[in-house]
């Protein structure tokens, strides 16, 4: 599957991806307002064996294929031991 990355310029670490480019219509207004502007960086080929810095990609394309996009957002910040 054939997606486009954008990257949140509002919200930092933050990438929204689409099947279609600059298809924003996929975004609830709920979500896409709060992202504010995104940035294309890169389209890229996904199959669900393709390893991804931060997410599953079989999970990706799972979230493209009923949504239309897939959010993934930073990671969590470590606790502090206690």
């Amino acid at each position: 599957m054939h997606c486009f990355v954008y990257k949140s310029l509002r919200k930092a670490d933050t990438y929204v991806f689409l099947r279609e480019r600059d298809g924003f219509g996929a975004l609830p207004p709920a979500l896409g307002e709060p992202l504010g502007r995104l940035e294309l960086v890169t389209e890229i080929e996904l199959t669900p064996q393709r390893k991804l810095a931060r997410e599953d990609a079989a999970v990706v394309i799972e979230n493209l294929e009923r949504r239309g996009f897939h959010l993934q957002l930073p990671p969590p910040e470590p606790s502090e031991p206690g």
